[in-house]
C-alpha cells in the first residue's frame, strides 16, 4: 500500500489560539511538496497551538491553511484525515488496545462507515511497524509498552493513514539516542511533507531542509537553518551562545550551543 504523494502547504495570515487565549499571529508561511520543516521556539510559544491549527484539530482565529489549494478548514473530517495526520508528544492511546489496533487506527478514513479492516489493512500496519522498529508487536498490548515504544506505535499509525502532510509534535521525546537519529532519518527519506516540533536546535539544523522560529507571539519568516538558526536570532530567542563548526564527516557544519552561563 503506497503513501500518497507529498503535498504543498500555504498559511496566510493565520491567527492561532489556546481556549480564549491568542497566542500567535500574522504566520505567512509556504511549504514546498517533500520538504522537511522544523518549528523551533521556547516553551509556551505555541508550537503545539500551531500543530494542532495546522491538521485542522483547531480553528484559526485569523487566516487560512491551504493544502493543495484546497482551504483546509473546509473540508469534511473524513477528508481532512486523508490529507494531513498528527503525532502529538502526550497522546495515549487505551491500554487495552493492542499495538496493531491502534496502528490501524491510521486506515479508518479509508474504511466504509461501520467498515471493518481487510488483509491490506493488516499488511499495512505490519509494514509500518516494521518501519519503526516494531516488528511482531502488533499483538502487545499498549498498556505494556515504554513511552518510547509507544511514541513509534504512533508514529506507526500515522504512516498508515498515508497523507501527505505528516506533522509531528516533539516526535523525540521518550526516545534514546539511537530511536531519535532514526525517526528523524525516516522523515527524511518518506514520501510526505513533515512538518515537526523539536527542542533540540541542533536536531532541527541536522534534519530540516527549512526552520521557523516562533517568538513572543510571532514566527520567523521560514529559512534554511544556516540563517534560521544564525547566532544573534538564537541569542535573542533562546539566551544562549551558538557557532558553527565545519562537520567533522566532511559536508557542512555543524550548530554548537553554549548554555546560559557562558553568555554572563
Amino acid at each position: 500500500m503506497t503513501a500518497r504523494e507529498a503535498g504543498g502547504l500555504v498559511v496566510c495570515g493565520l491567527g492561532c489560539a489556546a481556549g480564549r487565549r491568542r497566542v500567535i499571529e500574522g504566520v505567512d508561511f509556504s511549504i514546498r511538496a517533500g520538504e522537511t520543516v522544523g518549528i523551533v521556539g521556547p516553551n509556551g510559544a505555541g508550537k503545539t497551538t500551531l500543530l494542532r491549527t495546522l491538521a485542522g484539530l483547531s480553528a484559526p482565529v485569523a487566516g487560512t491553511v491551504t493544502v493543495d489549494g484546497g482551504l483546509l478548514h473546509r473540508v469534511s473530517p473524513r477528508e481532512r484525515a486523508r490529507l494531513v495526520s498528527l503525532v502529538g508528544q502526550d497522546e495515549r492511546p487505551p491500554d487495552d488496545l493492542l499495538v496493531g489496533e491502534t496502528v490501524a487506527l491510521g486506515r479508518t478514513p479509508y474504511l466504509p462507515p461501520w467498515g471493518a479492516s481487510g488483509p491490506r489493512e493488516r499488511d499495512a500496519v505490519a509494514a509500518a511497524l516494521r518501519q519503526v522498529d516494531l516488528a511482531g508487536f502488533a499483538g502487545r498490548a499498549m498498556s505494556r509498552l515504554s513511552g518510547g515504544e509507544r511514541q513509534r506505535v504512533l508514529l506507526a499509525r500515522a504512516l498508515v493513514q498515508r497523507t501527505p502532510i505528516l506533522l509531528l509534535d516533539e516526535p523525540t521525546n521518550h526516545l534514546d539516542i539511537t530511536h531519535q537519529l532514526e525517526l528523524l532519518a525516516l522523515t527524511r527519506e518518506l514520501p510526505r511533507t513533515v512538518v515537526m516540533s523539536l527542542h533540540d536546535l541542533t536536531l532541527a539544523d541536522r534534519y530540516c531542509d527549512r526552520v521557523l522560529v516562533v517568538h513572543d507571539g510571532r514566527a520567523h519568516p521560514l529559512r534554511p537553518p544556516e540563517t534560521a538558526l544564525r547566532a544573534e536570532v538564537l541569542a535573542q530567542v533562546f539566551g544562549v551562545r551558538a557557532h558553527r563548526v565545519p562537520n567533522p564527516d566532511g559536508g557542512g557544519t555543524h550548530l554548537i550551543i553554549t548554555g546560559r552561563k557562558a553568555l554572563s
